[in-house]
């Protein structure tokens, strides 16, 4: 899942994307209203960490200009009132957390949002593969698999796409962050890994010139 953390305050905004980093998540920051309307005309985001107060463009403004998009917007503000949490999901929000926040419920609300595409489901089966992707988790059989954090990220890309060929440009796009080298082959080692922790027989096909499937 990749998320974009909107936040003027650097420090804050750093702190968010560390924990959000921490759990399994790949990170984006701009730290003002137009970097975000930039950032998120040019990438997939999955989901939106907004604070509302920002410089250059108004948090009020973008979210309104990026509600309807396929990325879940939570809107991260100190103004917590009744009227304010109205306020932001009537300006197109899916959900609202006031400042200050238990780090915890923060990366809960966000992957809880991050899931809300219809066809991925908390919990996918593939055959003896499992993928429990409100915890965190996989197995095959009666096994645990123990996943890198890209490893899982990578798995639960494609037992989402249900059959349908995920391209290594998706991967890179979703699971890696901004700083992930294009060119590089990050891609190809974490799916050797993670075929070899999968076992056989194998579950991954490689689809020349094109991706990856399950």
């Amino acid at each position: 899942m990749r998320v974009l953390v909107v936040e003027d305050h650097a420090t804050l905004a750093d702190r968010i994307a560390e924990g959000l980093r921490d759990a399994g998540l790949a990170v984006d920051i701009v730290y003002d209203g137009s970097a975000a309307l930039t950032s998120a005309g040019h990438t997939a985001y999955d989901v939106i960490v907004l604070d509302r107060d920002l410089p250059a463009v108004h948090g009020d403004q973008v979210c309104r200009s990026l509600a309807g998009r396929a990325a879940r917007i939570l809107m991260l503000t100190a103004a917590s009132g009744v009227d304010d949490r109205v306020d932001g999901l009537e300006l197109g929000a899916d959900d609202y957390l006031g400042k200050p926040f238990a780090f915890h419920e923060l990366v809960a609300r966000v992957r809880s949002l991050g899931r809300r595409a219809p066809s991925a489901p908390p919990l996918v089966r593939r055959g003896d593969l499992t993928v429990d992707r409100a915890r965190h988790r996989a197995s095959r059989g009666a096994r645990a698999l123990s996943l890198t954090r890209k490893e899982f990220g990578v798995l639960e890309m494609l037992v989402a796409a249900d059959g349908a060929v995920v391209s290594a440009e998706e991967l890179l796009e979703h699971v890696w962050d901004a700083h992930a080298d294009p060119f590089s082959n990050v891609i190809s080692v974490t799916m050797t890994r993670l075929r070899r922790k999968l076992g056989s027989p194998a579950l991954i096909e490689t689809v020349v010139g094109r991706g990856y499937r399950i």
